[in-house]
C-alpha cells in the first residue's frame, strides 16, 4: 500500500487519508477505510461517492491514470 501523492491539485499531502493499492493487474483507491475505486484490467469501477475530500482522492487518483475527470454527475454516467 502506498500512499497517493497529490500531483494535479494544489495540496501538498493528503496526510496519508489516500492510499493506492496495487495487487497484480488491479489498482485500487482507499479513501479513509473505504475502497471507492477500482481499476481492473484498465477499466474504472467507481464505488460510490462519500464525501467532499474523497471525492477529491477520486479525481486525483483518475487523472494521475489517465482517466477522463468531470462533475460527480459526469463520473457517474461514465464510470459507475
Amino acid at each position: 500500500m502506498e500512499e497517493l501523492q497529490p500531483i494535479y491539485c494544489r495540496q501538498k499531502s493528503f496526510y496519508g487519508k489516500a492510499k493506492i493499492i496495487r495487487v497484480k493487474d488491479t489498482i485500487k483507491l482507499k479513501s479513509y477505510n473505504t475502497i471507492i475505486a477500482e481499476i481492473k484490467n484498465g477499466k474504472l469501477h467507481i464505488n460510490g461517492f462519500y464525501s467532499a475530500t474523497s471525492t477529491k482522492h477520486l479525481k486525483e487518483f483518475l487523472k494521475q491514470n489517465g482517466f477522463k475527470i468531470g462533475t460527480k454527475k459526469e463520473l457517474e454516467k461514465m464510470y459507475c
